[in-house]
């Protein structure tokens, strides 16, 4: 699944080039995880401002109005100035006078929704209750503590759960609490001030870092040029159970956490 690094490599990489376009046609293919909300006629003569994320949603704001994006379970984007023809799997085509975004979507998880703006109810339904975000300012280090503080769930699972942090996945969640020293099944309450304060500096790190890396590339996820992320050939847990940690050479334990895998260091990870 596209996590935020993912979501947030492919912001970067066609914010600049849709920029200002004007849409020329909307293609909508077989019906995704939601609908489009719009007569899709209604969009073509707007104009795409800009784009920002907010967790995994992709914002693209328009002249009126707002198109929300999540890549869903296997969606990736393209942009292209003369695509081919949609294949089977492309379920969504944005034609701008600067080239076309097309949504591939296989297990059609996906979504692309307008709203009229970020207080409509739609939107404060799918975005209201999005964590922190944890690459900018506003990750602040005094509401992330007293956000684990109220949870007595294993911090692995609260991490997930994105209502104290947004966008910190499967992969990320794993590398961080290793990076931070924390056991994933520690009580996210029993987490002390100085503990919490290393465990918000390796989140920032670790997806920084990932988005630097391209994002991982576990199955399907490809940038917007369709290339993989790299991340994953650099960590130093997940994935790797049964081997030698990188830093004490212990083997990587394997354990299921609400029906997901986490991985972590019984040595490096004591408390």
């Amino acid at each position: 699944m596209p996590e935020l690094p993912e979501v947030e490599v492919t912001r970067r990489g066609f914010v600049d080039r849709i920029s200002d376009a004007r849409i020329e046609a909307v293609r909508v293919g077989k019906p995704l995880r939601w609908a489009l909300a719009v007569d899709p006629a209604r969009l073509v003569g707007r104009t795409v401002r800009t784009v920002r994320r907010r967790g995994k949603y992709l914002l693209l704001d328009l002249d009126e109005g707002l198109l929300l994006m999540h890549l869903g379970m296997s969606g990736s984007l393209r942009f292209d100035a003369a695509p081919p023809s949609p294949g089977a799997h492309d379920h969504f085509d944005l034609v701008t006078s600067r080239g076309t975004l097309r949504l591939n979507d296989p297990r059609r998880f996906g979504a692309v929704v307008f709203v009229e703006d970020e207080a409509s109810p739609l939107a404060i339904k799918l975005l209201g209750r999005l964590g922190m975000e944890p690459l900018g300012e506003a990750f602040d280090f005094d509401a992330f503590h007293a956000g684990l503080q109220r949870r007595q769930a294993a911090i692995k699972q609260v991490l997930l759960a994105g209502d104290v942090v947004v966008g910190v996945g499967n992969i990320y969640a794993s590398e961080a609490l290793f990076l931070a020293g924390i056991r994933p099944t520690v009580s996210a309450s029993r987490i002390s001030r100085p503990r919490a304060l290393r465990l918000h500096a390796a989140v920032r790190e670790i997806l920084a870092r990932a988005v630097e890396r391209g994002g991982s590339t576990l199955r399907d996820f490809s940038n917007i040029d369709g290339q993989s992320g790299y991340f994953q050939l650099e960590a130093t847990v997940y994935g790797r159970a049964g081997e030698p940690c990188r830093v004490c050479a212990t083997p990587i334990r394997l354990l299921k956490q609400g029906q997901r895998s986490t991985y972590f260091c019984p040595v490096c990870q004591k408390y």
